[in-house]
């Protein structure tokens, strides 16, 4: 089997989860050690028990009962001591694995979502949680304790072969009841837990399209789609729990069953003289001790496995990501934008969306792209500001190819403006700065100025400082449309990248909206926009027209406009008599 950390980092081969979980490993090693005097001072009970029968009530000395009732006290309470450190250690060393573990987690499961173009990696935040849960709980001091379980087993071998024997048969019973319990309920756990998530995905992405869902009476369709999903999560999980149920409930009488037995073999001996009554006693104690890990773990197991799964899921997602390269700063890009035999498809697999695109921009000009509906502009849009990556060729900021930039240094000097405009839960200020902290508010305002959506902020209740809500939802389509154009215009970014920006203004917003446009270009900065009305393209320098994923014309407007527009001869076939004109269907303007 390979190694899981092959192929995640080119230096140095080690994962970030492999890494946290190496900073986690030194309290891991102390709580071991610990567990080593705790599980030695569980032989406090015993030993005192086999005492006071065997010699406190032989010899009816209260001096010595006092003695070892002072010095048992004592010891317990450092065990109760040693067991609460133990406990408070892993807390905090949980903590510090999610410290190191939530950064680079967080940026994977971003870069797994642009990848597979969906939000199912988010669920891996879930996996970290689950993960520290288990190490930081009862699950890991089970499975430090289980260990010392032949030890005790061994001490009752000493006091009677057969109390040794009916300890060990009862260990190995409840052990092989924990694999029946894991062997019974994985497949049905796991499916389970695919079906929830698949379950929760659906319902969170409907719940974004309540509106449609309350207009259209689809409630019924789609309550009646997620109840499909929910009730077979449902189904496997009580499957599971039938398995688990019984089987709990068998160890349950077993182990209550080994403790009649063992006090009933151990009074026989006694009987017969062959052990004291205080060996009786301890025996008892002894196997309890014994059975007390292997039966924790059986109610450990659930938990575990679920641990487990999530380790390998994390696993799985830093291997398919792997870590992004150390990157050599570029200089700040001046605008200058190309593509060169661009191929860009939906998914890994999928057929590809724009084929073969080639074209450039100076730094400065403004680019306009047309086309049909599902020519690909939208698609486009995304490759040039690196949110999808290309199949082969490439896109080149500066003659730099976009993948040699740091994500996070590229951003800041691109403003991008979706078709679907998503703001976060925040203020709008915050929305504009895209949530850098520190920076001055006076660039915040600067944006909505040149955005031409200051004096509609000053509108709201709080203006700048007013909570959007989530995904905006407490803002109308014009207003998270001009805000979003202000926070693709903060900090005067040299690549401004606009999809349908005019989709929910009107002419007046149309109007501010060239006129933002024209006042980037005046300052530099290229622009790309996306667009199926005629009125933007009087601000461009060039325009690329698509027709079903390929460049159908390039240049600059003048010329492009020219011969879309230029008079065609209709076919002898066709039911239309007379010269025609390009139609808007072939433009999509």
């Amino acid at each position: 089997m390979a190694s899981p950390d092959a192929g995640l980092e080119e230096g140095s081969g080690k994962s970030p989860l492999r890494e946290a979980f190496g900073n986690f490993r030194p309290a891991l090693l102390t709580v071991m050690i610990f567990s080593v005097f705790c599980n030695l001072l569980l032989f406090v009970g015993p030993v005192y028990m086999l005492q006071i029968y065997d010699r406190v009530l032989s010899s009816r000395s209260e001096g010595t009962l006092i003695a070892l009732t002072g010095i048992a006290v004592f010891l317990l309470l450092t065990y109760s001591a040693l067991d609460a450190l133990r406990a408070r250690l892993l807390v905090r060393a949980g903590y510090r694995f999610d410290e190191n573990l939530n950064a680079p987690l967080f940026k994977t499961a971003l870069g797994s979502s642009l990848a597979q173009r969906s939000n199912a990696p988010a669920s891996s935040l879930r996996d970290m949680d689950t993960v520290r849960e288990f190490w930081t709980g009862s699950g890991v001091i089970t499975l430090c304790d289980a260990p010392f379980a032949p030890l005790f087993v061994a001490i009752c071998f000493l006091f009677h072969p057969y109390l040794g024997l009916v300890a060990l048969a009862g260990a190995l019973l409840l052990f092989a009841l924990a694999l029946a319990n894991e062997y019974a309920t994985r497949n049905s756990l796991k499916e389970a837990g695919q079906r929830s998530a698949e379950a929760a995905h659906y319902a969170t992405s409907s719940m974004s399209n309540v509106e449609v869902i309350h207009a259209l009476g689809m409630h019924g369709a789609i309550h009646q789609r997620w109840a499909d999903r929910h009730v077979e999560a449902l189904h496997f999980q009580a499957k599971a729990s039938d398995w688990a149920g019984s089987i709990m409930a068998t160890t349950k009488f077993v182990r209550q069953t080994l403790q009649i037995v063992i006090l009933g073999m151990g009074a026989w001996l006694a009987i017969h003289g062959d052990i004291s009554p205080g060996m009786m006693i301890a025996a008892s104690i002894m196997m309890g001790r014994a059975l007390a890990p292997v039966e924790q773990s059986v109610g450990q197991w659930k938990a575990f496995m679920a641990a487990r799964n999530s380790w390998s899921r994390l696993e799985q997602i830093f291997k398919d990501t792997g870590e992004a390269p150390e990157r050599t700063p570029l200089p700040a890009p001046k605008g200058q934008l190309g593509a060169q035999g661009l191929f860009v498809a939906a998914g890994p697999g999928a057929k590809p969306i724009l084929r073969n695109i080639e074209f450039e921009v100076s730094a400065g000009e403004a680019l306009a792209i047309i086309g049909p509906s599902a020519a690909g502009k939208s698609t486009l849009l995304r490759a040039l500001v690196g949110v999808w990556q290309p199949m082969s060729g490439v896109v080149r900021l500066d003659g730099s190819d976009l993948r040699h930039w740091d994500p996070e240094v590229l951003g800041q000097h691109i403003g991008y403006l979706p078709q679907d405009i998503e703001l976060f839960s925040g203020t709008v200020a915050e929305n504009i700065a895209r949530f850098r902290k520190g920076d001055d508010p006076e660039l915040v305002v600067k944006a909505g100025m040149a955005a031409g959506a200051h004096t509609l902020i000053q509108q709201l209740e709080h203006g700048y400082d007013t909570p959007v809500g989530e995904m905006g939802a407490s803002l109308s389509g014009g207003q998270r449309q001009r805000i979003g154009l202000a926070r693709a215009m903060y900090g005067s970014p040299r690549l401004l990248v606009l999809d349908e920006p005019n989709a929910h203004l009107d002419r007046h917003g149309e109007q501010i909206l060239i006129s933002a446009i024209k006042r980037c270009r005046q300052q530099g900065a290229t622009v790309v926009f996306a667009t199926h009305t005629p009125n933007l393209l009087t601000g461009a320098d060039k325009i690329l027209a698509l027709k079903d994923g390929a460049v159908h014309r390039f240049g600059p407007t003048k010329e492009v406009v020219s011969e879309l527009l230029k008079p065609r001869a209709v076919p002898a076939n066709s039911d239309t008599a007379g010269p025609e004109t390009v139609t808007e269907k072939e433009t999509g303007t």
